[in-house]
């Protein structure tokens, strides 16, 4: 397949195809008889873990490390899998650490639901700040 048909069947512009292909992201493809590229059908499988590779967060460079030892082909499996794992790893704590903020998301949300209920003015906004005068200066070490 040409790259305009690769670009639409994978959702990547023909310029982010020709990138990867450059930076070693993706293998080089054959070319026709007029010197245009022509793609198997089996790299739209590849473009698709590498687009949840990205999603995940997983670095260029550990992409390329992925990408080159899948080149290399078996007797690299071991490696691709410790890759694989420690970005597991990562993801896994970044779930955990967005879980954490949409608990406090939700409980923020809770609160607003819930301001009728509140009996103070001030649980219902925030108090108000004096100003400092013109041209005064926040004290060393404070903040």
């Amino acid at each position: 397949m040409k790259i305009g048909e690769l670009a639409r069947r994978s959702g990547l512009s023909s310029h982010t195809l020709r990138y990867y292909e450059r930076i070693g992201l993706l293998p080089y493809a054959d070319r026709d008889r007029s010197g245009q590229r022509d793609y198997d059908a089996s790299i739209l499988t590849w473009i698709e873990f590498i687009g949840r590779l990205k999603t995940t967060g997983m670095p260029i460079r550990e992409m390329l490390r992925y990408a080159a030892l899948r080149e290399r082909g078996a007797g690299t499996e071991a490696e691709r899998c410790r890759l694989l794992e420690q970005h597991r790893d990562s993801v896994r704590a970044h779930l955990a650490e967005l879980s954490e903020c949409l608990l406090v998301l939700d409980t923020k949300i809770a609160g607003y639901a819930g301001t009728e209920m509140r009996i103070n003015p001030y649980d219902t906004a925030p108090p108000e700040r004096r100003q400092r005068p013109a041209g005064a200066r926040r004290a060393a070490g404070r903040d």
